[in-house]
């Protein structure tokens, strides 16, 4: 892994080690919730806005990444992204009520959406076909690495420390690095300048209430107002896709879709994203609710399957070059499908079975998501990466929260007539459906002869 890590460049690591930092974030907060609703008396509805607002903000500020590559130098962008979740960061920090900590987790999901695609595709258009597999193998072992490590880094400091503390974490980690960082920022992408379209910002709030409909669901059913909402955030998406087909510079160069190749890379990395996001939402449960372990232990059983996946993140990303996206993905695929197998027939027999099956569901990640985030934008010209790979962080997180939802729900049904246990182990007998999905659109993919990799 490390070895892997240090054929980067510089700029490359600096541009990972503050994503990671960033990403950590995404994943933190729901082992905080039951402290949180003691200390300012907020419902498990209400608390859970942490994290929904922060996808909300998220999604909403990634189809900008493209014009930002376009019309902001780098250095400045950069600077701008984390002095906006450094805000966020302290005001949640400090905040004497919960308010404060829904603002600032706003303004750490705005800085998160302009990175992610940001820092992805600078480090994409600087990196030939050839190194791309590898060298995104790397991206894919920071950003799932993150997402599984952040509960596990809340549930060891939880257990010592005030949920400040995990604030604190991040704000004076990520300034040490920012500040320490400068010297190594570049402003490789070429600037394009155009004007800001207000009107398409404007619809891009559809983006923000397709996820919202989506992530309210738990709570509060599928209501009118909900219903209201929905359809409207679905008819600004549509002036939205209407207004960048007529714009000669937009938001989003839509284009990308007439490049075979990218469409299926697209779903591909939401289906996978989906495996690694019900991973830690489902494993937790099973070790506190049905073998009854602390949070602390909770969390270090985690940490098995966050070195697996950090470990074949960069041997798939070389695979790519070797054997193609097609059979990596029936590799993955499978392993996902062993691992929703083993926890419906057996989640609750053992917590090791548990263990092995969060293995099997991130390392099936490694070999999915990165590949195909990869192999869709190589299928790309240079101009349409930033594009490509905004379009391919977006729909990823519209997906994940969907899985969190749908399993979500699944849980809440399967709670009013089974068992904690059963309902967990029918839960993921569920989403077996999801790698099963995955796997049969790779017999639609081309041979690795044929792939532009």
């Amino acid at each position: 892994m490390f070895k892997n890590i240090r054929q980067l460049t510089p700029f490359s690591l600096m541009l990972l080690s503050i994503s990671f930092i960033m990403s950590i974030s995404q994943s933190t907060m729901t082992t905080a919730y039951p402290i949180l609703m003691r200390n300012f008396n907020v419902s498990a509805t209400t608390v859970q806005w942490l994290t929904t607002g922060f996808m909300v903000a998220m999604t909403l500020v990634m189809p900008l990444s493209p014009w930002l590559l376009d019309n902001v130098h780098l250095k400045p962008l950069l600077n701008s992204i984390v002095a906006i979740f450094l805000i966020g960061t302290a005001i949640a920090m400090l905040s004497p009520n919960f308010l404060g900590i829904i603002v600032g987790r706003l303004l750490e999901g705005m800085a998160v959406g302009a990175l992610f695609p940001t820092f992805q595709s600078v480090i994409m258009e600087n990196t030939t076909k050839g190194q791309r597999g590898l060298t995104m193998g790397v991206v894919g072992l920071v950003m799932g690495s993150a997402l599984a490590v952040g509960p596990i880094i809340s549930g060891v400091i939880l257990q010592w420390v005030s949920w400040r503390a995990l604030f604190a974490l991040f704000f004076f980690t990520l300034l040490i690095l920012i500040i320490a960082f400068q010297h190594l920022i570049k402003n490789t992408h070429s600037i394009n300048k155009s004007n800001f379209d207000w009107l398409s910002a404007i619809t891009l709030v559809g983006f923000g209430g397709v996820l919202y409909t989506i992530a309210s669901l738990p709570s509060t059913g599928f209501n009118l107002t909900s219903c209201f909402i929905l359809i409207i955030s679905i008819l600004l998406l549509l002036v939205f896709i209407v207004r960048q087909q007529k714009q000669s510079q937009p938001f989003l160069n839509l284009t990308v879709f007439k490049y075979q190749g990218f469409l299926p890379g697209l779903i591909l990395t939401g289906i996978s994203y989906s495996g690694l996001i019900i991973a830690t939402v489902l494993m937790p449960l099973f070790y506190q609710r049905v073998f009854y372990l602390s949070p602390l232990w909770s969390g270090l059983l985690m940490v098995p399957a966050a070195i697996f996946l950090s470990q074949l993140n960069p041997r798939a990303g070389r695979l790519l070059n070797q054997i193609g996206l097609k059979k990596l993905v029936y590799i993955g695929m499978s392993m996902m499908i062993m691992g929703y197998s083993l926890l419906a027939l057996a989640g609750t027999t053992s917590w090791f079975y548990g263990l092995v099956a969060a293995m099997l569901l991130e390392g099936g990640n490694a070999f999915v998501m990165m590949p195909s985030v990869t192999a869709a934008n190589n299928a790309l010209p240079k101009n349409l990466v930033s594009h490509g790979t905004a379009l391919i962080t977006t729909m990823r997180q519209v997906i994940g929260a969907s899985s969190v939802v749908v399993a979500t729900i699944l849980l809440t049904f399967f709670n009013e007539h089974v068992s904690v246990g059963q309902s967990l182990t029918q839960t993921s007998g569920w989403f077996i459906i999801v790698p099963v999905i995955g796997f049969l659109l790779a017999t639609r993919l081309q041979s690795h002869s044929q792939q532009q990799i």
